[in-house]
């Protein structure tokens, strides 16, 4: 931060605040704090989350389409090599974990896992030097996780469950999907019975349905925000004494190392949990 030392608490504000673009009571401009921010509301854009997502989504398909313009029936080079490890791991994941038909899976699972994945690598990167070079170039904030914005893993989470309601439509149809939120868990032979189930198995089953996309990218969201929040706090040990600094390298270095595991598992799990809703979806009742 510009100017006099900041406190550890203006410190881990500062860490903490998106460059937020929205309405002020001046026009429309960027939040000058989180306050400010706030007071925008709903409507208020997150630049630096939008801005590296696009980049990051951007960086994917040029890498993966360079390996492709290049591929080769020989022997491949090593970014050909790594990128068939991926598509084939994937691939696998989707034959274990899908079972109906449906060619957009695989290459929306391969697209959320290393999307998310990217994102959260953006977490390694040590949480003082993006911000201070766009600060050098009058940029007052700067969050360059995506997945630590809620914004970010729920709009992805929301895209999936969309998904979701359009092939339960489609592979179903209107009345199937009906039935299916009336007729379960709770299911009787009786008819009279069935029909007072029916709004206690509909009450379960949209909460159950619901549970999905905000499950989905709140778990995302909160390992991804813990972990770099635990990255803060050891960088604010920099500003003490020698020994605390040292101390503090030692732990940010740990943790990084630590924090790999859950990169790598957090990008995991989303897309699985993504392959397996839709598998859901594809399910007929019998």
């Amino acid at each position: 931060m510009a100017g006099e030392q900041p406190t550890q608490a203006e410190y881990i504000q500062h860490h903490l605040t998106n460059l937020t673009f929205g309405k002020t009571d001046h026009g429309w401009g960027i939040a000058h704090g989180a306050e400010e921010a706030a007071e925008m509301g709903f409507w208020a854009i997150h630049l630096d989350s939008l801005f590296w997502s696009i980049f990051l989504g951007a960086l994917f398909l040029g890498l993966f389409r360079l390996a492709a313009r290049k591929a080769t029936v020989g022997v491949p080079g090593g970014w050909q090599n790594f990128v068939e490890m991926t598509v084939e791991f994937i691939d696998n994941q989707v034959k274990d974990a899908f079972h109906g038909r449906n060619p957009l899976v695989a290459p929306l699972a391969m697209t959320v896992f290393v999307w998310v994945l990217l994102m959260n690598v953006m977490d390694l990167i040590p949480v003082d030097v993006l911000p201070w070079l766009l600060e050098k170039a009058g940029v007052p904030y700067q969050k360059v996780v995506p997945s630590t914005d809620p914004n970010v893993t729920l709009g992805l989470a929301i895209s999936v469950f969309l998904l979701m309601i359009f092939y339960s439509l489609k592979v179903k149809g209107l009345v199937g999907f009906v039935k299916q939120l009336t007729l379960h868990p709770f299911s009787f032979n009786n008819k009279i019975v069935q029909a007072l189930f029916i709004p206690i198995n509909l009450f379960m089953e949209t909460v159950d349905l619901l549970a999905k996309p905000f499950s989905l990218g709140l778990r995302l969201f909160g390992n991804m925000y813990a972990g770099e929040m635990i990255f803060i706090l050891i960088a604010t040990m920099y500003s003490a004494t020698w020994l605390f600094a040292l101390v503090g390298g030692f732990l940010q270095l740990g943790w990084a190392i630590f924090h790999i595991l859950v990169i790598v598992l957090q990008a995991f799990i989303f897309m699985v949990l993504t392959i397996v809703y839709l598998s859901m979806s594809h399910e007929e009742d019998h």
